[in-house]
């Protein structure tokens, strides 16, 4: 069963002062397509492929379609209940991307392990921009 990788678009986005305000749909488009080639591929160190990739998105992130490789799953209402619902419900390994301190401890009960954003960028670096 591969590892199931939630990653929690608004934090990871707004970890990197890149203009994602000024379009935060795009940003999570953008984001996204940086994420496919870890379906197969992993996140290393830790985490070889392949890999469920779930992109949490919310507010005015919404609308962002999902792709071969990573689902995009709209959080009807609070990103951080949402990705606490998607981890305590994985039955294999689970890996959370955020920063957010509290959503961290919340996932951690559920026995998900945590990454910050860093993870996720220094990995993305090693591949060219979609």
């Amino acid at each position: 069963m591969p590892t199931l990788l939630i990653i929690d678009a608004a934090n990871v986005i707004g970890s990197v002062p890149d203009g994602w305000w000024r379009d935060r749909r795009a940003a999570a488009v953008r984001l996204r397509d940086k994420l496919v080639p870890y379906a197969t591929e992993g996140l290393p160190p830790a985490h070889p492929g392949p890999l469920d990739i779930v992109l949490v998105v919310e507010g005015r992130a919404r609308g962002v379609e999902s792709v071969p490789g990573v689902r995009v799953d709209e959080a009807p209402g609070s990103g951080d209940d949402r990705i606490v619902e998607l981890a305590a419900a994985a039955t294999g390994t689970c890996v959370v991307v955020t920063a957010d301190r509290e959503l961290r401890g919340r996932v951690g009960e559920s026995g998900a392990v945590c990454l910050g954003p860093r993870a996720v960028y220094q990995s993305l670096r090693g591949h060219p921009r979609p």
